[in-house]
């Protein structure tokens, strides 16, 4: 006997359940292309009563291109 047969049934309704799930929420034909432009990191090391302290700022620009439907990648539906 598996361990999978010894699962409690409120385990294996919501198993069911999740598999139905992310077969209906599942990834879609139309995937988001995303683009890093630019990224910028500022670092300045202070000292300050309790030790040294290292404060840094990270900036990430981004574009993101969803398809549309009927461009020149995709026919229309």
């Amino acid at each position: 006997m598996a361990a999978d047969d010894k699962k409690p049934l409120p385990r294996a309704l919501g198993s069911f359940f999740g598999h139905i799930w992310k077969g209906l929420t599942g990834p879609t034909d139309q995937p988001t292309q995303k683009r890093e432009i630019r990224r910028e990191v500022d670092e300045e090391v202070r000292d300050t009563p309790r030790g040294r302290v290292t404060v840094r700022r990270t900036t990430i620009e981004e574009i993101e291109v969803e398809p549309t439907d009927g461009g020149p990648d995709r026919p229309a539906r």
